[in-house]
């Protein structure tokens, strides 16, 4: 069998999907026009996007033994993930997702994590001979955090930390083992202390905080505006990456676009490991600008 390229340890949860007019207001109550069953996660999510870009992938994680998580496994073997270390569980609920999507594309979600709280150092253990043929290692908060940093610090590739959802109180460690950290606006407002972010220059400006609290590399997505990163290696540089250009009217569904960026990412940096940082950036970019014009999560991933 060929070896691994891109390592996933995190998350697996079932999207229960509603379609309205517009997010409701605190206490609003609204009539929804559509709703749709999904697999989400960020872990699974991430590992699916790499996997449709023509990555070999596995992923770490952990399901309830019920019936979403038996039609969840299923489903990442049709999508030509490794589910050896995928491990249902009794007396557990799979994760679940409740997400709103407005018509004009903007989501809220509400996570119970259910089975995932269970993945833990062990399963670095378990799967150590995947951890040691990977070439990209992706992780995320979804789960334990003392598991993900296990995971980090056994791992000897490329790493990619997915900071969400964001932590106040980030573990420095957490900063520190990963090669790239990645965050959305949104993300790294709240990591950083910032009020928001909103242009090219605040996000510019909480990279050098990030980097500052002990980050190697880190990368703030930025949406329609694309990404901006910068490295320890060079203080006070950062470099903008535009995203293609979308127009409004074709933004369906903003949910995945996030995870499309961050499989797309590890595809690219397991397949081209001598490539440039912003060529990897700029073709995550374009998955993630494909994803956003499709709905529902997973769905919407790009297949190369």
């Amino acid at each position: 069998m060929a070896e691994t390229e891109v390592l996933v340890f995190g998350s697996a949860i079932i999207d229960f999907i509603s379609y309205t007019t517009r997010l409701p207001k605190a206490g609003e109550t609204l009539h929804g026009h559509r709703f749709q069953t999904g697999y989400g996660g960020k872990g699974a999510n991430q590992c699916v996007a790499a996997a449709r870009q023509g990555s070999r992938t596995a992923l770490v994680a952990k399901l309830g033994a019920d019936t979403f998580g038996s039609d969840y496994l299923r489903h990442l073997r049709e999508e030509h993930v490794n589910v050896n270390h995928v491990e249902q569980l009794a007396e557990q609920t799979t994760g679940v997702a409740q997400i709103a999507v407005s018509d004009g594309g903007e989501n809220n979600i509400i996570i119970v994590v259910g089975a995932n709280n269970r993945l833990s150092s062990c399963d670095v253990s378990s799967a150590e001979a995947l951890f040691q043929e990977a070439k990209v290692l992706v992780c995320q908060l979804e789960t334990p955090v003392e598991a993900t940093l296990t995971a980090l610090r056994t791992f000897r590739g490329v790493s990619i930390v997915n900071a969400a959802p964001a932590m106040t109180d980030t573990p420095p460690e957490l900063l520190q083992l990963a090669n790239i950290f990645c965050v959305n606006e949104s993300e790294a407002a709240l990591m950083t202390q910032m009020p928001d972010i909103c242009n090219v220059e605040q996000a510019e400006d909480a990279v050098g905080k990030l980097i500052a609290a002990g980050a190697n590399t880190v990368i703030i997505t930025l949406g329609k505006l694309g990404a901006v990163f910068g490295s320890a290696d060079s203080k006070g540089v950062c470099q903008h990456v535009a995203a293609p250009n979308v127009a409004p009217e074709k933004v369906v569904d903003t949910t995945g676009a996030g995870d499309a960026f961050i499989g797309a990412l590890a595809h690219h940096l397991a397949r081209h490991p001598k490539g440039k940082l912003e060529e990897h950036i700029a073709a995550a970019c374009a998955v993630a600008s494909q994803s956003v014009q499709l709905p529902g999560t997973q769905s919407s991933f790009p297949r190369a």
